[in-house]
């Protein structure tokens, strides 16, 4: 069956925040926390909501951290960048009549910061933020919740992710999954149905349907 809708996850899959996420992370803890971290052992950050992320650094007051967090990604926005090839994909699905659309860790606010000014954001009609939705990755609640605004089905859906939070969330939600290796850090130890090496090839998909 024809894939009808590609989902993707922004961070690590459309575009490359990770220097941001975690240069800020860092600056976050040095700064208001007098805690000094290793990049690498803050990796675990990403592709997670930040509030859960600074609840697992043990921090308290985590609407405010949350705040500053953000305040402080604007001295790495000039390291956030489009992954190369994604203008392209997204131009030819939608010539082909594939809806396309977004299931993101990112707030509403994130999303409008951090992604939005990249112009991508026409091409996907489709958004669920984290806060949409009460549950989070890797729970399918966010998938779920696309699912029923976009009314796509789940069995002509495909979410496209760089980690494994989205490939559980695409498991239970009962949405084949699409490794994106251009943003992965663990790619053996993600059972993804497709493990796709550049943006383009995820086109493959409807070369080996027809």
């Amino acid at each position: 069956m024809m894939y009808k809708t590609v989902i993707f996850d922004i961070d690590g899959t459309l575009i490359n925040t990770e220097q941001a996420v975690l240069g800020s992370l860092q600056k976050l803890l040095e700064k208001n926390y007098n805690r000094i971290m290793k990049k690498e052992d803050l990796a675990f950050a990403l592709g997670i909501p930040g509030a859960v992320s600074l609840g697992q650094l043990g921090i308290e007051d985590i609407e405010y951290a949350n705040k500053c967090w953000n305040d402080l990604m604007n001295d790495f926005r000039h390291t956030i960048h489009v992954f190369e090839g994604f203008q392209q994909l997204l131009a030819s699905l939608k010539k082909q009549s594939v809806a396309t659309g977004v299931v993101t860790s990112k707030t509403k606010r994130e999303y409008q910061d951090d992604f939005v000014p990249f112009g991508l954001a026409s091409y996907l009609p489709y958004v669920v933020c984290a806060d949409d939705t009460d549950r989070h990755k890797p729970h399918p609640e966010p998938l779920v919740k696309f699912l029923d605004i976009s009314d796509a089905k789940a069995e002509t859906s495909i979410y496209i992710g760089d980690t494994i939070y989205d490939y559980e969330c695409a498991r239970d939600a009962g949405v084949d999954f699409g490794l994106a290796l251009w943003g992965c850090k663990q790619p053996d130890a993600i059972p993804a149905k497709y493990k796709f090496a550049n943006p383009e090839d995820i086109l493959v998909l409807w070369d080996d349907m027809k």
